[in-house]
């Protein structure tokens, strides 16, 4: 940032003059840029943009009313209503009226208010239309358009490092799903043996609900009582539950449980097939009746590969034939007993466990893998951009 500190010290060592977004911006109404109709295809070359987290809906092949954005003439779309905004630098299409589209009113890198909008601290405090109002009162730094050039020079250094990791992580969860599906579908593998659930399980079992049998966040609630929502991923985000439970009520929920380290905890009722494993001892908090506990037999599967081959298609497949019930579904303990199919060997397992960790690790960990570079990079980005336009203002008798 060498560079960037001669030229702030050449063009504007004393600070800068800030301006409302409403002096830098104009803005145009959607009407006649939204598309007719939804039906979307992969084939069509126009995509239809909202400005929200989805951003590309989908691509139409209308040809009439497209915007024709590009890089030497990109445009902001803005949600009127969330203040949600996104960057675009190519033809497109809207979903409703419901944005702004956002363009120059002066010689100014659209860039740079880009990252400066970023950097605005607003909530909408009713549902109501925000630009015109609010969000375009805001005033943002305006450097000289060298010193504006160089900061999104900068800035977007981070965020084409950010998205090549993103686009990484992308390939790695196609690779890992590819092989999650491939490596449990033993069913013509001559070196696996078909068993049913109750073959390789101590026992199936599930949590308590309060009935008769207990209260909710009580005075001396302190303990965690996890629900469907706090499993999925391998490690049981227990921290997270809403709800607490004392240790009356968690003694009462564990004569029913027994939950135990190398658990295999499986979401049967309500949202169906979110698994993970109990990997340390579960002394402040246990489960509703719904997620089932499956205690796996060592001798016959390893935890790991339980938790493994419950998340697979594979299995999905299998235990999807005895889902009931309408609008709550739910899989009947009796019938996941019955549940057939193919297993292998310990050593086998093992040898799937290994494959299987390294794209576990690189896809999910949040501490160690794709998704935790991806965060560092992001809050990489996020601390240099509030540095870089953290300018002094200049007053107009200075």
């Amino acid at each position: 940032m060498s560079r960037l500190n001669e030229l702030i010290e050449k063009l504007c060592p004393n600070g800068v003059k800030f301006n409302k977004l409403s002096d830098l911006l104009d803005y145009i109404q959607p009407t006649k840029y939204i598309v007719k109709s939804t039906k979307y295809s992969d084939e069509n070359e126009i995509p239809v943009l909202t400005a929200g987290q989805t951003f590309v809906l989908g691509y139409t092949n209308e040809i009439q009313g497209v915007y024709n954005a590009s890089r030497n003439n990109p445009v902001i779309i803005f949600d009127d209503f969330t203040t949600s905004f996104k960057w675009v630098d190519f033809k497109f299409k809207v979903k409703s009226s419901a944005m702004k589209i956002l363009v120059p009113k002066c010689d100014i890198n659209m860039r740079y208010i880009y990252y400066a909008m970023q950097c605005i601290k607003y909530k909408p405090k009713e549902h109501s239309r925000q630009w015109i109002a609010n969000f375009s009162q805001n005033n943002i730094p305006v450097p000289p358009l060298e010193v504006q050039q160089e900061i999104v020079h900068i800035l977007d250094k981070f965020t084409e490092l950010t998205a090549e990791l993103t686009a990484e992580l992308t390939i790695r969860k196609q690779q890992y799903k590819y092989f999650n599906d491939k490596i449990f579908d033993l069913r013509n593998n001559t070196n696996t043996k078909k068993v049913k659930m109750s073959d390789i399980l101590i026992s199936l079992k599930t949590g308590l609900n309060p009935r008769k049998f207990f209260e909710l966040n009580t005075s001396d609630a302190n303990a965690y009582y996890v629900t469907v929502r706090e499993i999925g991923n391998r490690k049981v985000d227990y921290l997270q539950a809403k709800d607490r439970i004392n240790q009356y009520a968690l003694n009462r929920i564990n004569e029913r449980s027994n939950l135990e380290i190398n658990d295999v905890l499986f979401s049967g009722t309500g949202t169906i097939g979110r698994v993970s494993l109990v990997e340390e001892e579960p002394k402040n908090w246990n489960v509703k009746e719904g997620v089932y506990i499956l205690k796996p037999n060592l001798q016959r599967v390893n935890p790991v590969y339980l938790m493994y081959l419950m998340r697979s298609n594979y299995m999905k497949d299998i235990y999807s034939n005895y889902i009931v019930g309408s609008p709550v579904s739910s899989i009947p303990m009796k019938d996941l007993k019955k549940l057939e199919f193919n297993i292998p060997s310990l050593e086998e397992q093992e040898r799937i466990i290994k494959i299987l960790d390294v794209f576990d690790k690189l896809c999910n960990d949040i501490s160690d893998g794709l998704p935790a570079e991806i965060e560092m990079r992001k809050k990489q980005h996020e601390y240099y951009r509030n540095k870089l336009l953290n300018f002094s203002e200049v007053l107009p008798n200075e």
